[in-house]
């Protein structure tokens, strides 16, 4: 990070009310089978997933493009679990806090979610991306951020209503 550059500048953010609870988010963030549907706008797809929600767990996911181009592992970590209403992980460290090479998708970053209850029980859902660089903040905007993690919102709230009984 340069002088001039400060934390926020280097940070893409996501800000959505959703008309689910903050539980139904935690869960479809922490539970392989509720995570692989809806994490990348489709006709991508999760193929591989493995979670374990835990200060020092994985969170790993292993993506496959619409020619079914398999992309490499996404390898992160748990920095906290607050259940149901934050999860913080990151790509800069591997499981049990191990460092590690930052390969794919080539930046390293911090990801904050927060799920805050509404008056009405809905959810404020809020992503924010905090990147090591502004060259990795660009390139993630560049691959879609906005576009694309609204889109997966989008899919993640299908899912919840689609599996809601009545």
């Amino acid at each position: 990070m340069t002088a001039s550059a400060t934390h926020s500048d280097l940070t893409l953010r996501l800000v959505r009310d959703v008309p689910i609870s903050p539980e139904q988010c935690f869960e479809a963030w922490t539970v392989p089978h509720r995570l692989m549907p809806w994490f990348c706008p489709r006709p991508w797809r999760v193929v591989a997933c493995t979670i374990d929600p835990r200060p020092g767990g994985a969170f790993c996911t292993t993506i496959q493009s619409p020619e079914g181009e398999t992309l490499p592992e996404g390898v992160g970590c748990f920095l906290a679990v607050e259940a149901p209403h934050r999860l913080l992980w990151t790509n800069l460290l591997g499981p049990d806090f191990k460092p590690q090479a930052i390969t794919h998708p080539g930046f390293g970053f911090v990801c904050e979610l927060r799920f805050d209850r509404l008056p009405d029980g809905a959810t404020r859902y809020q992503a924010q991306v905090h990147h090591v660089d502004a060259a990795g903040r660009d390139a993630h905007a560049a691959m879609g951020f906005e576009q694309g993690w609204a889109i997966a919102l989008s899919q993640l709230v299908e899912m919840v209503q689609e599996s809601q009984p009545g």
